[in-house]
């Protein structure tokens, strides 16, 4: 006899395989879904002060203008852990409400972005510090045209002091 060929039989085979490995009839758990961020920013918001700027090149900013917004955190007694860095370009499906929701910012600086681009509910002129909603906004020509502008530069300092001294 080999163990090749051995049959057995149907009663045999009822006892031993009387539990089935694989419950075929058990009702499957949905997956659960994870909710990451709902945006990719840069630092770690802990000032609540966020900062949206409109980078085509970068994944949030070129070295020279990021070392630029360093030097303006810098004078402002600021660092990147303070801030929350939102390309628009990256998010954009990024606006005024969902940022809010995600974000909860105090402070919203936008860079080389008009308001309207958010979807925010107000318009005002370039370095304006304009408070709304309990929240204080301003609005900057892109970091690129303030370092060859000293007169920009001049003037968005001018709102900064206002605003962080």
């Amino acid at each position: 006899m080999s163990l090749d060929n051995i049959q057995l039989s149907a009663l045999l085979v009822e006892k031993l395989y009387s539990k089935a490995l694989v419950d075929l009839n058990t009702v499957k758990a949905a997956p659960q879904k994870t909710t990451g961020p709902l945006f990719n920013w840069l630092g770690n918001n802990e000032k609540n002060i966020l900062i949206v700027v409109n980078e085509p090149v970068a994944a949030f900013l070129q070295d020279s203008d990021l070392q630029l917004l360093v030097g303006i955190l810098t004078a402002c007694k600021l660092s990147l852990a303070d801030i929350a860095l939102v390309n628009f370009n990256n998010n954009t499906h990024a606006d005024y409400t969902s940022l809010n929701a995600a974000l909860n910012p105090a402070t919203i600086i936008l860079f080389g972005m008009e308001p309207a681009g958010l979807d925010f509910p107000l318009h005002f002129p370039h370095f304006q510090l304009q408070p709304y909603n309990g929240q204080h906004y301003l609005c900057s020509p892109a970091l690129a045209n303030l370092s060859a502008d000293i007169s920009l530069k001049k003037q968005l300092w001018l709102s900064l002091q206002k605003h962080f001294s």
